[in-house]
């Protein structure tokens, strides 16, 4: 409208300003820019450290939730997790979390999700990424193919279990990768 200039917030409320910034010029801000922004207000900058350490710094404060792609929304929600308060007693059940994901943000995604395990919370994740695979505590292998040749535990147990057995193609591959474990965790 004529009075906001599509800015959404009446003349009064774009009046107020933050080191010279308005809520419109906030709410444009990336979460790297907030971050700097921010730099005295710990509280804010805690929660900006959980976006940009999941590799969300490039997205905008007041970015509309429907503009996110499924993997940056399952990374916000992951955030907003890790912000609460722990009481390490919480079950997180993520379906391929890792979907559309750069390696870079994979490794992110891993380190999130073992920074919740290490507060004693439980993390199970359905999951074919074998970069992720390689980095769980204990797997459950499903098979022996897919559809209605599926569906029956072929294997159980940690990572390096998993592929020597004989019959899971998820050993299969994990064998090859499993060399690469301590790499993904750096």
């Amino acid at each position: 409208c004529d009075v906001c200039k599509g800015k959404r917030y009446n003349r009064e409320t774009l009046d107020i300003l933050y080191k010279g910034k308005n809520i419109a010029d906030v709410l444009d801000m990336t979460v790297d820019e907030a971050y700097e922004f921010f730099e005295n207000i710990p509280t804010i900058r805690r929660k900006l450290q959980l976006l940009k350490d999941i590799g969300l710094g490039y997205i905008k404060l007041g970015q509309p939730a429907t503009t996110l792609s499924g993997g940056e929304a399952q990374r916000i929600k992951l955030a907003r997790e890790l912000s609460k308060k722990e009481t390490g007693r919480t079950l997180y059940l993520l379906d391929e979390p890792t979907t559309g994901l750069h390696m870079d943000d994979v490794k992110k995604l891993i380190d999130i999700l073992q920074r919740l395990v290490d507060k004693g919370n439980t993390v199970v994740v359905i999951e074919h990424n074998l970069d992720v695979i390689k980095c769980a505590d204990w797997i459950i292998d499903l098979g022996p193919e897919g559809g209605e040749r599926g569906g029956y535990v072929v294997a159980v147990g940690p990572p390096e279990e998993i592929a020597q057995r004989e019959g899971s193609y998820t050993g299969q591959y994990l064998r090859k990768v499993l060399t690469e474990k301590e790499k993904i965790r750096a």
